[in-house]
């Protein structure tokens, strides 16, 4: 009886252990070729919180990836994983991000791949509401973390001490990092000079960097395993169209499913929400985006990938002007953020794509806060150009 009960523990075990010894080389030649390709749309946490897929991904001049939040998800024929599929584009758009993904989930992710990073061309969308009066939170942070980039970073040498300090000063504010009792040592010994700190670091350093290698190779056989693929609608009708033909497009397509609603908003959006909406008029008097904490995180971004020498391009969405109207948001308090971002991004050198002028844009918003029809098309062709080398001009694209 005793040996039918302990034989499959035994034999559990013995599993685990020849997969912990198998050779990470060993793992890495059974993935797939193709699984970089596949990755590009699943929008799959497992890649965004690992290391091995997004470095394949860098490291290979047809990918161009695109970091985000929760507006990546929005797989229409506009958007630009499924159109420059379709018009077969030079690159593939690689998507990274999703709902709760803000700025130091980014530098995270960033700071894994700096090697990676230089020179490589990257689209990042900036999101209004990332920059709430306090700033990012657990509810959106503790989902997105991973282990083992908060693991990596605490072991990166390569990353400018001054970001690196002021880094760890907002990480350690997090439960993720505050409970785990390894890491919160070693971030803590790099912005103390207190001897003890630094003492318990070096005795725990050999037990994380074991973790940590645990960590890869679990990332390793997720790569193995894949994902799974994410609906998309890949249409014919975006192919061989002048821009213009194009937003016309999106105007009609964004028409014919935005029926029910004085806001633009897609109908089955609206019906998500239509029972609170007369509770939320009004009720975001005196709000602003101007001030929040997200500022000096995205700027640890923004310094990250200039020490990095990576080239990215900025894409500003703007808000439902006609939702943030109704629920009483001052016009002011998006253009203080419309302005600060702007500033802060080209102060670095950077180009941006800012589309705070499309606030009352017909269906150039999916709902009361992404991107949508419209929006991606202007997206796409700022992309393009970005791609191309040439200059980026948001007043490009016009409706006939």
């Amino acid at each position: 009886m005793k040996k039918a009960v302990f034989s499959p523990i035994i034999l559990a075990f013995l599993v685990m252990v020849i997969l912990v010894v198998i050779p990470n080389k060993w793992i890495e030649s059974m993935i797939p070729k193709s699984r970089v390709t596949q990755a590009a749309t699943e929008l799959n946490p497992f890649m965004f919180q690992g290391k091995y897929v997004q470095q394949k991904m860098l490291e290979d001049k047809h990918f161009l990836p695109i970091y985000g939040s929760s507006e990546l998800a929005r797989l229409d024929r506009f958007h630009p994983a499924n159109y420059f599929k379709e018009t077969r584009e030079d690159f593939t758009p690689f998507l990274i991000g999703r709902g709760g993904t803000e700025s130091l989930i980014h530098l995270l992710n960033f700071s894994e791949h700096t090697g990676e990073l230089k020179g490589k061309k990257i689209v990042f969308v900036l999101s209004p509401q990332w920059f709430q009066p306090n700033g990012t939170d657990e509810s959106h942070f503790v989902p997105n973390y991973s282990s083992l980039q908060g693991y990596d970073f605490a072991f990166n040498k390569r990353i400018d001490p001054t970001i690196k300090r002021k880094a760890i000063h907002r990480l350690l504010k997090f439960s993720p990092i505050q409970n785990d009792p390894l890491l919160s040592i070693m971030y803590k010994a790099e912005i103390t000079d207190n001897p003890w700190t630094k003492r318990k670091a070096t005795l725990v350093r050999p037990i994380a960097f074991a973790y940590r290698e645990l960590m890869v190779k679990k990332d390793l056989y997720y790569t193995l395993v894949g994902g799974i693929p994410r609906k998309r609608e890949i249409s014919p009708k975006v192919k061989n169209k002048h821009w213009h033909e194009l937003v016309d497009q999106a105007n009609h397509f964004g028409e014919r499913r935005s029926t029910n609603n004085q806001f633009y908003v897609s109908n089955y959006q609206y019906n998500k929400i239509k029972k609170l909406v007369p509770s939320l008029k009004n009720k975001k008097a005196g709000a602003s985006y101007g001030e929040s904490p997200e500022y000096d995180d995205f700027q640890l971004v923004l310094d990250l990938l200039k020490q990095s020498g990576a080239d990215p391009l900025f894409i500003s969405v703007p808000v439902n002007g006609k939702w943030y109207d109704y629920t009483g948001f001052p016009k002011e308090g998006r253009t203080a953020y419309y302005d600060r971002i702007k500033n802060q991004i080209e102060s670095e050198g950077f180009q941006i794509a800012d589309f705070s002028k499309h606030e009352y844009d017909p269906y150039f918003m999916k709902d009361t806060i992404h991107i949508g029809w419209k929006g991606w098309v202007y997206t796409d062709k700022v992309i393009k150009d970005f791609y191309e080398g040439k200059k980026i001009d948001v007043e490009v694209v016009r409706a006939r």
